[in-house]
């Protein structure tokens, strides 16, 4: 894939940032904590976090509620994990009016699986609309290697989807790849079924990357499911290349199709795999390209929260990186693994030396 040579910009990705709140013991549920520990989250960010640990130059496009110390908190947190944040800021109008989301998580132990509480009444990042951003400098004078989109944020809010689609079409024309994670949410699109549905179209067909398991190519892009097949992540494995074989007819241009492959065996066991297939660059030939896939290996998790980012983030990265097809997938996969060692929804890496470590299944002592 051809990255946009020396842009200001590897990464970019619009988001809307919220805290997560968790029990200050590990592994407890927040009804049963005696404290909290807040952290900066969004799946966008969690995915822009391993480049911009590892030293790539990255963007978050997102929107703060003015004043707001949970704002305050937010800025500093991104500061600290090198990306840049750019965007509005909007009054919070009284007591009642616009905030953060705030996502309320336990990691889970043992039997017992973690917990999810989204509170996203009054968020702020619905507001996000493109007359509040220079497209112009941001694209074509500062340059974009990677464009990541999220369908997190295309299903926020009408206003969020057209934002989304306009930065596709912006991107597209200025030669920057564009990086699309379906992410279907049914709590999203209720009620709003044919308007997202014409919208992930819409900025599936300016993606170069398509992102997303079988239930989002079925739900958000409206594709036949897979064929009936066995039980087990190996047929999942190859539900998931049936279902591309449709995709890649619908979105001929899109030149690499990835998910992740994931079997619980316990809240801290679990089985990561992952499918990739990328062309080989000749737009006349759509079916010429090949299948990556890892086989599900058993990994140790402390908190799964931002797994499946940390492949994303990972595999975006190998490919800034102009790294073969085979190291994407790799470096992906071991990416989200080494996510879920950590207590923050996002990777920490401190080079690439550590992931692929994990890759290699070396947990020795370095010194």
């Amino acid at each position: 894939m051809i990255i946009k040579k020396s842009p200001r910009w590897a990464l970019v990705v619009p988001t809307s940032m919220g805290i997560r709140l968790t029990a200050a013991q590990a592994g407890q549920p927040v009804q049963s904590g005696t404290g909290l520990v807040m952290q900066a989250t969004s799946a966008e960010s969690n995915v822009a976090s391993i480049s911009s640990y590892l030293g790539l130059p990255v963007k978050a496009l997102t929107a703060f509620v003015k004043g707001s110390p949970i704002a305050a908190f937010i800025k500093a947190e991104l500061r600290a994990r090198g990306i840049e944040a750019e965007g509005p800021e909007v009054e919070q109008g009284g007591p009642w009016g616009y905030r953060h989301q705030i996502n309320i998580a336990d990691s889970g132990f043992g039997a017992r699986g973690p917990r999810v509480w989204n509170d996203r009444a009054g968020e702020v990042g619905r507001t996000l609309n493109i007359k509040d951003f220079d497209l112009d400098r941001l694209f074509a004078s500062e340059g974009v290697g990677i464009l990541h989109l999220s369908g997190l944020i295309a299903a926020l809010s009408p206003e969020t989807g057209q934002f989304c689609l306009e930065l596709a079409h912006a991107a597209h024309k200025n030669g920057t790849l564009v990086s699309f994670d379906l992410n279907h949410r049914a709590t999203f699109w209720e009620g709003r079924e044919k308007e997202l549905a014409q919208i992930f179209h819409e900025i599936a067909s300016q993606t170069d990357i398509l992102i997303g398991n079988e239930e989002d190519f079925q739900l958000a892009l409206g594709l036949a499911g897979p064929p009936a097949g066995g039980e087990g992540l190996g047929a999942k494995m190859d539900g998931f290349k049936a279902m591309i074989e449709t995709a890649r007819a619908k979105y001929p241009q899109t030149q690499v199709f990835s998910t992740t492959l994931r079997e619980v065996l316990s809240a801290g066991r679990h089985l990561w795999g992952a499918v990739l297939w990328a062309g080989d660059g000749n737009s006349d030939t759509a079916s010429s390209g090949q299948w990556y896939q890892v086989e599900p290996r058993e990994i140790t998790v402390l908190d799964r929260i931002g797994g499946g980012d940390g492949f994303v983030g990972g595999m975006l990265y190998a490919i800034l990186r102009g790294w073969e097809p085979e190291k994407w997938i790799q470096f992906g996969w071991a990416s989200g693994a080494l996510a879920t060692t950590f207590l923050t929804d996002y990777a920490q890496p401190a080079d690439e030396q550590q992931i692929w470590s994990v890759w290699k299944g070396n947990a020795r002592v370095l010194r």
